[in-house]
């Protein structure tokens, strides 16, 4: 018999690694996916303030509401059409007209997204 050194690992040591990397996978990846919602929900709470204000500058300048949400972009009151994170989508914004007899379009607008948030109000409230 020759004297061979073993080297490798072996399946029990293999399935304890596996078993301690599936432990802590399954610890970090709840935390991780609520952390995304609730980033999303910051970044939406975000985007209709910024866009609620610029709609507010829009109407103190020129004495009525914007027609679209794209006026706000071409007359540089935003960079771009606000972002809806919760919809994934820069088109789905629930748009809110002014009263009758104010001019424009656009009073304000609201998530077009189901579903709560984590204070419990609708999307579509906030």
């Amino acid at each position: 018999m020759k004297n061979r050194r073993q080297s490798g690992f072996t399946l029990v040591e293999l399935l304890v690694v596996l078993a301690i990397l599936g432990l802590l996978l399954g610890l970090a990846v709840p935390r991780y996916f609520h952390s995304i919602d609730s980033s999303k929900e910051t970044v939406l709470a975000e985007n209709l303030r910024i866009t609620r204000e610029a709609i507010d500058k829009f109407y103190g300048d020129t004495g009525r509401y914007p027609d679209s949400l794209d006026e706000l972009v071409d007359k540089r009151y935003l960079r771009g059409v606000p972002f809806d994170p919760i919809a994934d989508s820069y088109t789905t914004w629930t748009i809110i007209a002014p009263q009758e007899g104010v001019a424009g379009n656009v009073y304000d607008l609201h998530s077009s997204a189901e579903g709560s948030g984590r204070d419990g109000r609708p999307f579509a409230d906030k």
